[in-house]
């Protein structure tokens, strides 16, 4: 199966504004001296303040955590949210456990499906109605590329406790983020680390990405938003009947532009939850200088591995290589495909 490629370039104007000041005086002789003496007075107060640089009073922007707390709401939270609480299952072979425990009580759980101490490490935050065991099948495929996969819960899904909110999921994602850096660190895992995020969960991963941008190499997309405002439209959210802009919001392509390492997007061509032009304004908005989108074709929004099979976990394993700076010379990738060739052979299989 082919993938194909989309580009968008964006261009972005910059309007500047300038404030004059005049004054001028007239009168009878009279009052001459008297008016020069005004509008000298005039001139020395606006001298004085532009020395003491007074500010004239403006009103403050609305924060963005402001905001998520207004999206706190009911009739929000549960379009946005759809957690599902199970016990804890055992871990598949060669899987472990880790609960990160935040300031307010909660305890988040996640899972590491482990390759060795020495691969890259992806740490991943998935979509809105999934929970960790939806990947004990998937998690050893990135582990048969080569990858260590590290997938992260949110608050009240799985058996993480607590309610999951707005004002929490990014502050929580970054708190979980450090904690499995650090639980990585202290376990003797020294290979690359990547975020990767996929359709709710991109707002995590560009958010953790941003912000711990010197802890990660690189960063992987799935079936993520741009704009906040249009998906919450198709979620039956009306955000901006609410006075909430977008600024406001988890704005994925405002913070997109300031990660400047590599960056891969991948998107299913018939997305009709997040359409395609989402992840093409993603890569247009994208401040990285080497960036790539892989739209899937005949995919959806939940289709993407079952449309692409092994394919997928290459792509995603090429750009970990590259992004990390351990991509195989032509010599070694000869030597891998006599490998495959001859396991293949093997194994009887064409």
């Amino acid at each position: 199966m082919r993938l194909n490629r989309s580009f968008i370039s964006g261009i972005r104007a910059t309007a500047f504004s300038r404030v004059l000041f005049c004054c001028s005086a007239f009168g009878a002789r009279r009052q001459a001296a008297r008016g020069g003496r005004r509008c000298l007075g005039l001139i020395c107060v606006a001298l004085f303040l532009c020395i003491t640089g007074f500010k004239a009073k403006q009103t403050k922007p609305m924060h963005p955590h402001s905001a998520f707390t207004l999206m706190d709401r009911p009739e929000i939270t549960q379009h946005l949210f759809h957690p599902i609480r199970v016990a804890k299952n055992t871990p598949p072979a060669g899987a472990v456990d880790i609960d990160v425990r935040r300031e307010d009580g909660a305890v988040i759980g996640c899972r590491l499906y482990s390759h060795a101490t020495t691969s890259p490490t992806l740490i991943f935050f998935h979509g809105n109605g999934e929970i960790i065991p939806d990947y004990d099948e998937i998690g050893p495929m990135y582990v048969h590329e080569g990858l260590n996969f590290l997938v992260a819960e949110y608050r009240g899904y799985g058996w993480s406790t607590g309610t999951p909110l707005t004002s929490t999921l990014l502050p929580d994602s970054n708190a979980v983020f450090l904690a499995l850096r650090d639980w990585l660190r202290d376990h003797g895992y020294t290979g690359a680390l990547l975020v990767k995020g996929r359709s709710l969960g991109s707002a995590s991963a560009i958010d953790v990405a941003v912000n711990h941008s010197d802890a990660i190499c690189g960063l992987i997309i799935e079936s993520g938003f741009a704009k906040t405002l249009p998906l919450a439209k198709v979620l039956g959210i009306d955000l901006a009947t609410m006075g909430i802009t977008e600024e406001q919001t988890f704005n994925n392509s405002g913070k997109i532009a300031q990660f400047t390492k590599p960056t891969f997007i991948l998107h299913g061509q018939y997305d009709q939850l997040i359409p395609l032009w989402q992840a093409e304004t993603l890569h247009a908005e994208s401040g990285a200088k080497s960036k790539e989108l892989q739209v899937v074709p005949g995919a959806d929004h939940n289709s993407l591995i079952a449309v692409a099979g092994p394919l997928y976990f290459q792509a995603i394993r090429k750009f970990v290589e590259k992004a990390a700076g351990i991509a195989p010379d032509w010599r070694e990738r000869r030597r891998q495909f006599k490998a495959r060739q001859s396991q293949a052979a093997s194994d009887g299989t064409p």
